[in-house]
This record gives C-alpha cells, structure tokens and sequence, in this order.
C-alpha cells in the first residue's frame, strides 16, 4: 500500500446539505440550487445561501409576483432579468416564471458578485456577505462604502439570509441522499496514489487514486448522492460522477460496464458499474476521484476525504 502522508485535507463542505422537510427545501428544487451553486468560474458558493434567498424573496413559489414588479421563484425584476437572465434548461427560451431557469440565473448572478468580492479582501465583510449585498443594494453600494453598505434594508437582509442559510442546512451532511453509509469504491488494493500539481515523482500529476481491481469486479458508490455524469468521459474510459450532499463529487474512470444512469439518487454502498481498462488505461484498474466540483481540474487528496467519512483505506 502507499502512504498519502503529503496529501492536503479535504477542504470544508461549501456550505453543507440542504435541509428538506416542513420548512425546509422543496426536494424538486434541490438538485437546481446545488447546480446553481457550483460556479462557472471555479468559486463554489454555499447551496444553503441560495436557498435561503429563494425562501426569502418568494418562499419558493415560482409563480410569486411583487408590487415592485418581480416576478418568479428568484424575484428578478424585467430590467435585471434583461441582463442577467440564462436559459438554464436549454429549451430555447429565458423564462423567469421557469425555476429550471430563475434558480440557475440567481446562482450566475451570485457567482459574478462572489467573485468581484473576492477580489477586494480590504472589504468590510466575508465574501458571501459581501455578495449577498451586491445582489440586494448592488455592487456600486459595496464598493462606495468598502463592505456591506449602511443601508438598514441592506444590512438586514443580509442577516436574514445568514440566518436563514443555517436553518436550511441538513444536520447530518452524510444520509440526506438515501443512506449514509460510505464504503470502499472497490475490493481491491490501492495502486498508484494521488499525486498534486506539481509533485516531484517520476510520472508527474496524477488525479486521484488507482485499486488494482481486475475487469468486471463491482464498483460502488462511496457515499449516497446524485449521478451527474454517466458515460463516455474521454481519456477516462466509461466513468460516473455522482455529486455528494457536501456538495463534493466523486468520480470512477476506466469502467467495463456503467450501469447507473444522469439523474439516479443512490445509496452508499450501492453497486454503479465493473472495472476495466477503457479510455487511456494501460490495465484494468479503478481510477477514483474526489473533485469540488464536477469539473476536470477540481481534485484534491481522495483518502483524507474517505477517512473523514469513516473510511481507513491506505
């Protein structure tokens, strides 16, 4: 086995699960506000911050409307849906009174100011609160006062949706999809182990971590959560990507056979597909994963990650 003594450890949920229930979350909106917060640009904004806004402007009711003029689940008002609404379901159209595209709108918008925000760490306030300003006063307000500005309306709705965001996170990050158990990806022992960018050793960056699984042995989920991605993944062969309710993914490459489909709510534990060797794979094996995000480039350490979840592997 290989010792991961230089790896980092895994950083802290981007805000946590959201909680459903009475008073909670619509489950229907979960998977939006969880996509909505993982940000075009790399940032990853706490799911449960946007959650408590939608709470806040519409209590969740894609059909609320204002006498200011806003409309919809987010409570854009024409002029900023003008500017700043997307086609977030790829139907052809932008249609505020359509969560699949305001929750989706609402999190761009909110990644644009979370990363303006980040750029200014002199200001008065925390990125978040930051944002959370802009979105309500605009970032104009933020920048002429150098942090959250002194307006009451400003300053309290920031409050309210700090607040709002702890009362909509789970308690308990690991069983809000299914069970929460986590188990080993494979029966088989560890391989090559992950290597960050720019690690001195003889085969350079390597991503994540390889079992040395022979072809057709069962691949499991590590913990419960969502299928993302479920196919064809290029130079990783067949793989899954399944996105966990801290808001982290875990992702299996070179698989024989991938039998989960987008879209699936699993169990930990629960069996996804058989290892293999395709894509760029120079023998059967499994190569695992934990990313930020779903995107390529966002690893960090596997086993750190694991071992918080319970799991003593290497």
């Amino acid at each position: 086995m290989f010792a991961d003594d230089h790896a980092e450890a895994a950083p802290a949920p981007a805000g946590g699960a959201l909680r459903g229930g009475k008073g909670g979350v619509p489950g229907r909106y979960k998977d939006l506000i969880y996509d909505a917060a993982e940000c075009k640009n790399g940032q990853r904004l706490p799911a449960p911050v946007l959650a408590a806004q939608l709470r806040q402007e519409s209590g969740f009711n894609p059909r609320a409307g204002s006498d200011k003029g806003a409309q919809g689940i987010a409570q854009f008002v024409p002029g900023t849906w003008a500017s700043r609404g997307i086609d977030g379901d790829g139907d052809g159209d932008r249609d505020v009174w359509d969560p699949k595209d305001a929750i989706p709108a609402q999190g761009a918008f909110m990644c644009s100011l979370l990363t303006m925000a980040k750029k200014h760490p002199q200001y008065d306030g925390s990125p978040t609160e930051l944002a959370l300003a802009g979105y309500n006063a605009g970032w104009g307000a933020v920048a002429k006062y150098g942090g959250v500005p002194p307006y009451r309306e400003t300053q309290n709705y920031v409050r309210a949706i700090t607040a709002g965001a702890k009362d909509l996170t789970a308690a308990d990050v690991g069983g809000s999809a299914g069970t929460g158990t986590w188990v080993r990806p494979v029966d088989a022992k560890l391989g090559t182990p992950y290597h960050a960018s720019g690690a001195a050793w003889s085969s350079g960056y390597h991503t994540g971590v390889d079992f040395a699984a022979a072809s057709g042995t069962t691949v499991r989920a590590v913990g419960p959560g969502r299928v993302v991605a479920a196919g064809d993944g290029g130079a990783y062969g067949n793989q899954i990507v399944i996105r966990h309710s801290d808001g982290m993914h875990s992702q299996y490459g070179h698989l024989s056979a991938v039998t989960v489909r987008p879209g699936q709510t699993v169990r930990g534990g629960a069996a996804i597909g058989r290892s293999g060797q395709t894509g760029n794979a120079y023998g059967p094996h499994l190569h695992f994963e934990i990313r930020t995000t779903a995107a390529y480039g966002s690893d960090i350490a596997p086993l750190p990650y694991l071992r918080k979840h319970g799991l003593q592997i290497g």
